[in-house]
């Protein structure tokens, strides 16, 4: 056999972390890594985290799954908590992001289809990233998403991101609604403008259909709002949240608004792990300590303070980066060139975590909780391997 045990869909680096200490990834070989990747936007409260790991160590010894024919107090706990912070009137947990997308995009054509309409039709835009299911990938542009995987499933309009007049121009007799991520990840830490984003919501609300943001990776404090879209002035009908959400746990989960969700009756969707005990251990855990203006305030502080020290840093390196974008904790430093090899020599020879994405940027996703002292130790990195950074040949 040459196929390796684990099916070979990443390309896996060296680094091969077995135990992390709250911003730092500890490898099998006993190198240390300062983590402003964390697990792309997952780890939000870093590793080893107090009150987390107890919240999961107590369930697990307790339940750690129950079918969803039996009643949630977990998850009803929860649900509710999510539903007195947020916008929305009730909440389906997922396992992951991509799952919680699906449920968005479920919800939104039988929103239309239960009462009569044939609306399917969703209007998405450029350069995003909703996940790798045949829906989600659908959902996005993307080629280099799509080959292999043909033919895709129909009924998605794309349009250029933050290109209000597009969007309006894309909306025919069988648009359901609008699927878009107020800041893009993937697409290269690119957050919509105002003007964009209130003009989706007016759009939806004109010619009846239903605002979806995906939230997945902007969403859970990220950005120094609970969710983005709060920085925004507006609120969506459905949104999609994930990863930050659990701490590091498998867990996701799609909101939505009474009058959004009124076709999500019994027997429309489910998820058999959707929600188990564990996920919901480690949700309450999160939002005990995120969904609170104290914890809200150090985000934004300490995320200018960091955006402050890269802005000031890379004034020094002209010819290798141009410019810092973002919300929060949620930044992305443009380069001159392709970030992928940047992020390699950072990581092998100056043990910093960070995140290549799209448009030439490099993400920075540190933990929410680091403090002044990780900033310095991060922009000392940062100088070192901008240093002695070769730009390869191309």
């Amino acid at each position: 056999m040459t196929i390796t045990p684990l099916m070979p869909v990443y390309p896996r680096c060296g680094f091969r972390p077995v135990r992390g200490e709250g911003a730092w990834l500890i490898s099998e070989d006993g190198s240390r890594a300062l983590d402003f990747a964390t697990g792309i936007a997952v780890n939000l409260l870093g590793h080893g985290h107090p009150h987390l790991t107890k919240a999961i160590q107590e369930q697990a010894a307790t339940l750690m799954h129950v079918s969803n024919l039996y009643g949630s107090p977990q998850g009803e706990k929860l649900a509710q908590r999510m539903v007195d912070t947020t916008f929305a009137d009730t909440v389906f947990f997922t396992n992951s992001g991509a799952e919680a997308v699906e449920c968005a995009i479920k919800a939104a054509r039988v929103y239309h289809q239960s009462h009569g309409s044939d609306r399917f039709e969703i209007i998405t835009f450029k350069n995003a990233f909703h996940g790798r299911t045949m829906a989600t990938i659908s959902a996005s542009n993307q080629e280099k998403m799509h080959h292999g995987f043909s033919p895709l499933l129909n009924g998605f309009k794309y349009v250029d991101f933050d290109d209000l007049e597009g969007a309006e121009a894309a909306i025919g007799p069988k648009t359901a609604a609008f699927l878009v991520e107020p800041v893009q990840g993937e697409g290269g830490v690119r957050p919509a403008s105002e003007a964009f984003m209130k003009g989706l919501r007016a759009l939806a609300d004109k010619h009846g259909i239903l605002l979806i943001l995906d939230e997945v990776q902007c969403g859970v404090a990220r950005t120094g709002a609970l969710y983005a879209h709060e920085l925004y002035g507006i609120t969506p009908d459905i949104m999609a949240s994930a990863k930050g959400i659990g701490g590091g746990f498998p867990f996701g989960a799609c909101l939505a608004t009474e009058e959004a969700a009124r076709g999500m009756v019994p027997g429309t969707h489910g998820s058999t792990y959707g929600g188990n005990p564990m996920a919901m251990a480690a949700g309450n855990a999160v939002w005990d300590i995120v969904a609170n203006d104290e914890f809200l305030g150090h985000v934004r502080d300490i995320g200018a303070k960091l955006r402050a020290a890269i802005e000031q840093f890379i004034g020094n390196y002209p010819a290798l980066f141009k410019g810092v974008r973002g919300h929060g904790l949620m930044l992305g430093i443009t380069m001159t060139q392709e970030t992928r090899s940047f992020v390699a020599h950072l990581r092998d020879n100056h043990g910093l975590l960070t995140v290549a994405a799209g448009d030439n940027t490099l993400r920075i996703l540190p933990p929410l909780n680091i403090d002044e002292s990780h900033i310095a130790t991060f922009i000392e990195k940062l100088s070192a391997g901008a240093a002695d950074y070769q730009v390869p040949e191309s």
